[in-house]
């Protein structure tokens, strides 16, 4: 028989428990291959990752409801009242994505998110907000050249405006002091993507050895060390 103090605590022993990986580049910098190339993630449906990461991407969530409606995916060419209920359904999908990653903290679950990194400041206070939660957290900067994030765009499924591309591209490029000085050098990847091709054996050791390596922060070994008294009682 099962008994409920196991089912409570066998988070412990869960992979990836506790840390929290943000990854930012420009739209078409290849986020999504990159997440699955450094850990397991799935690209078209990213749930949990080989490292049990769970993956927060409204993009995704956006995609799935934009097919839903019937108003395709091609934002760029979509006219100002599809684009208005595009922009309704992003803030659907930011809902949805927000209740699911609230439901993973309370697990304490491992987290893998998804975001262009155009907006320094978000990421900042979610980042501050996790570590007092007792998250160890960690950046993939994903960089291209802005030709290839513009091509990449044009011939992806969800095409965004240009300008957007061009304007969250520069933006990301002047943030990326910030979030070396945010992370700081052990918990900061910065990788090529300019070509799809396979990381280097150091860069993706790197990205593995900040899942495997022992939770840093104390309110996270707090609640562990208490987890387990529980559990040995």
């Amino acid at each position: 028989m099962i008994k409920l103090v196991d089912i409570l605590t066998e988070g412990v022993y869960d992979p990836g428990i506790f840390k929290a990986v943000f990854t930012a580049g420009g739209p078409g910098s290849g986020k999504s291959f990159t997440a699955s190339t450094l850990f397991g993630m799935p690209e078209r449906i990213p749930t949990v990752s080989a490292q049990g990461l769970k993956g927060v991407n409204t993009d995704t969530a956006l995609e799935t409801l934009l097919k839903r409606s019937g108003l395709g995916t091609d934002i760029q060419s979509m006219g100002p009242e599809k684009y208005a209920q595009a922009m309704e359904m992003r803030k659907k999908a930011k809902k949805q994505v927000g209740a699911a990653m609230k439901s993973y903290i309370n697990g304490k679950l491992g987290l893998l998110i998804d975001g262009t990194g155009h907006n320094a400041n978000k990421i900042s206070i979610k980042k501050k907000s996790l570590e007092k939660l007792g998250y160890d957290c960690f950046m993939v900067f994903v960089n291209t050249t802005l030709e290839v994030a513009l091509e990449r765009n044009a011939n992806r499924e969800r095409v965004l405006p240009v300008d957007i591309v061009k304007t969250y591209w520069n933006d990301c490029q002047q943030n990326l002091g910030k979030f070396q000085s945010m992370f700081g050098a052990s918990s900061m990847l910065i990788v090529d993507n300019s070509t799809y091709k396979d990381f280097s054996k150091q860069v993706k050791r790197a990205a593995s050895e900040f899942v495997r390596r022992p939770i840093q922060n104390p309110v996270a070994k707090a609640w562990i060390k208490k987890e387990l008294e529980l559990k040995k009682s």
